[in-house]
């Protein structure tokens, strides 16, 4: 078996980021680049109504799988990483919670399918694409964060992605035929699983064991505030596209909505890895130096994009989705502090809340941020102003809300950064 090399340090940090970065937003990068076959093919109301919303849908079904195991999982791994008989129960009771979280998400979406009239329209594609999302959930991402080699992984998952990707630009003809979509990312999924857990079998040693319900139920306490950072999260995100989907008699606002969101999304998790990198090497380092110089390279570069997007956001919009999508545009304005936002938003918190051993705070500032959403909604919903706009602008004020509470918390806890020792991990 190769031997491995666990030892963090910078040369380490930069290449486990580059691989990090192509798993992470190759998923989303391929979704964005097939966008305007499928807007073009689909039309407004079947991306928007259909397409769109059943991923927005399915997207809080995917947080209760996840269960925010990305996070508490990578740091478990990371601390045990020289331990292949722990890392395999690790492994194990992870998947088991995946596994019961799975079922009892499947059970609550059959309910609603049967009791929300706009989702039983929908229900046999809602079913595929909680299958295709349920085996994109068990892929053993935070073995190979907490290990920190993503490189293989990396270079099989976004083969098979980009495969089926072409696929689906093969057989999707016809607005009909939406439920192509799905079924393809239940196979590219499931493939790219299989090959994820053979790779981790023979590349690392770690296997599925036998472990003691204890263990599972322990693994589930461990990230349930994360889970709860998370869902708290999706509450001012994927929660707008269902309050459209709704509201709205036709799925054209959804489409109009989702399609500037999908620009967004694509922004942000082309940033994430930056952050989700720099976590194991912040919590290990406590390198507070690395913080300022990434944001004093990435965020001017980021601001003079999202001006020139605003500038452009309509003609952009219709280029880039179709003529019938220029619209998406307003929305894309109103979304766009969002993309000068996320980065700092995303490495002050866990990567550099985590080093100065108040992490909590990360968590405590998604939830502030969806209370003040939902009062958000609240008060768009009592004074009739709930629209596409009005929806996109109040998801830019409650990531600045966010931004601002971990700010403030950096400063009044800027006494713990100091006296702290930075190592290259070779040492």
């Amino acid at each position: 078996m190769k031997k491995i090399n666990f030892k963090s340090s910078k040369g380490v940090l930069l290449k486990n980021t580059f691989m990090l970065y192509i798993l992470q937003f190759s998923t989303y990068l391929i979704a964005l680049l097939v966008a305007p076959y499928q807007t073009r093919v689909l039309g407004t109301e079947i991306f928007g109504g259909v397409l769109e919303a059943s991923a927005a849908i399915i997207v809080y079904f995917q947080l209760i799988i996840d269960f925010g195991f990305l996070l508490s999982a990578t740091e478990e791994v990371s601390r045990e990483r020289q331990n292949k008989e722990k890392l395999s129960r690790i492994m194990t009771s992870v998947t088991w919670c995946k596994f019961l979280l799975a079922a009892v998400s499947f059970v609550v979406l059959f309910i609603l399918c049967q009791t929300i009239p706009a989702w039983k329209q929908k229900e046999v594609f809602l079913y595929l694409t909680f299958a295709a999302t349920f085996l994109n959930s068990m892929m053993p991402d935070y073995l190979y964060r907490g290990l920190e080699s993503m490189t293989a992984i990396t270079i099989r998952t976004v083969i098979i992605k980009v495969f089926f990707a072409a696929a689906m630009l093969i057989f999707l003809k016809r607005p009909d035929q939406v439920w192509i979509i799905p079924l393809l990312n239940i196979i590219g999924n499931g493939i790219a699983m299989i090959v994820a857990y053979i790779h981790v079998n023979k590349q690392f040693g770690i296997k599925f064991a036998a472990v003691k319900v204890k263990e599972v139920f322990g693994e589930m306490w461990r990230s349930s505030t994360f889970f709860f950072s998370r869902i708290a999260t999706t509450a001012y995100t994927a929660l707008n596209t269902i309050i459209l989907d709704i509201i709205t008699q036709s799925g054209a606002q959804t489409g109009y909505y989702t399609s500037a969101n999908k620009l967004i999304t694509a922004g942000k998790n082309g940033l994430s890895p930056i952050a989700d990198s720099m976590y194991p090497y912040m919590a290990k380092n406590k390198d507070f130096k690395l913080v300022k110089k990434v944001l004093l390279v990435f965020e001017p570069v980021i601001f003079l994009f999202c001006a020139v997007v605003f500038i452009f956001a309509e003609p952009l919009c219709g280029w880039f989705f179709g003529a019938d999508f220029a619209q998406a545009g307003l929305v894309l304005r109103a979304m766009l502090p969002v993309g000068v936002i996320v980065l700092p938003s995303y490495i002050l918190g866990f990567p550099t809340l985590t080093a100065m051993g108040i992490s909590k705070h990360a968590n405590y500032s998604t939830i502030v941020g969806s209370v003040f959403h939902i009062a958000v909604l609240s008060i768009l919903f009592f004074t009739d102003n709930l629209g596409m706009i009005s929806l996109a602008a109040s998801v830019s004020v409650t990531e600045a809300v966010i931004l601002l509470y971990r700010i403030i918390v950096i400063i009044k806890n800027r006494h713990l950064m100091s006296n702290t020792e930075v190592t290259d991990g070779n040492n």
